[in-house]
């Protein structure tokens, strides 16, 4: 019962950080665009131009 006492805050702890860097990453911009890297990566330019010999 004792490990409790010890548990129960860490735990609380950890859960307020976690959601604490959630907010920071909703506020700071990280989801609002979730499909323009995955159509940059489908519509990258494939040109390559040939070295010289």
């Amino acid at each position: 019962m004792e490990v409790l006492y010890l548990l129960l805050p860490i735990a609380l702890l950890v859960s307020v950080v976690i959601a604490l860097f959630f907010l920071w990453s909703v506020r700071s911009g990280q989801y609002d665009d979730l499909d323009g890297e995955a159509h940059r990566v489908l519509m990258d330019d494939d040109h390559h131009p040939t070295p010289e010999p």
